[in-house]
């Protein structure tokens, strides 16, 4: 069975993404630093009958991401990496005038520089695989310049070069940084507390992630909306 690794796996499109994967009876390694809310992706996962393995963790940590790892290896090895674990800078999210710089630090520690630590020492398993891919969730901040949305939109825009610069580095990969458009997940509302307009839940985006592993088309940028209405 090919086996994937997900950071930010306890709720949202982290949840929606192994539930759908556990579906295709893909083994499963999954990460979030709330460990009971993470053991429920878990038991949701594996009521497919797929191998889950829950690790509970701050993906900031190097300890973390090497028991992520660890947990592949056990399975059999890594055919897909997804760096889906984000932080906001601030919450809710504030102009740049009043961004907290501790705040920005925390922002690109999580979503770049753990997710590239973690790329780091998932290659030579991602290497071995017959299809390895990796997916780095970015988010249209990273392309769109909203108000508030400057610390967060800075970091995702640097982890989507590092995917870029990483599918150059590594052509015998697919290296996919994917925007799932807006999403009604806790980290939204976080970051935009007051806003009550309606949006998709994360498991409408979901099978524009698949259809980039059905057809694992060329490393690149791409919106999971744009993939689903295109189907």
């Amino acid at each position: 069975m090919p086996v994937a690794v997900i950071t930010g796996a306890s709720k949202g499109l982290g949840r929606a993404l192994a539930v759908a994967l556990a579906e295709r009876g893909w083994d499963l390694v999954l990460g979030a630093r709330t460990g009971a809310v993470l053991q429920e992706s878990a038991e949701r996962a594996g009521a497919y009958g797929t191998r889950v393995v829950a690790v509970a963790g701050d993906v900031t940590d190097a300890g973390h991401r090497g028991e992520l790892l660890a947990a592949a290896r056990e399975l059999g090895g890594l055919d897909l990496l997804v760096s889906n674990a984000s932080a906001l800078g601030a919450e809710p999210l504030v102009r740049l005038e009043a961004l907290p710089l501790a705040g920005l630090r925390a922002a690109l520690e999580t979503n770049v520089v753990a997710a590239l630590g973690l790329v780091q020492e998932a290659l030579p398993l991602l290497r071995a695989a017959r299809e390895g891919a990796v997916i780095a969730v970015s988010s249209d901040a990273a392309a769109e310049a909203y108000e508030t949305w400057g610390g967060y939109g800075a970091s995702k825009a640097a982890l989507d070069h590092l995917a870029a610069v990483l599918a150059v580095e590594e052509p015998a990969l697919r290296v996919w940084a994917v925007d799932p458009g807006d999403m009604d997940t806790d980290l939204y509302a976080a970051a935009v507390p007051d806003e009550d307009e309606p949006r998709p839940a994360p498991e409408s985006v979901v099978p524009g992630f698949l259809r980039l592993l059905d057809e694992r088309p060329v490393s690149g940028r791409y919106g999971a909306p744009a993939l689903v209405g295109s189907v």
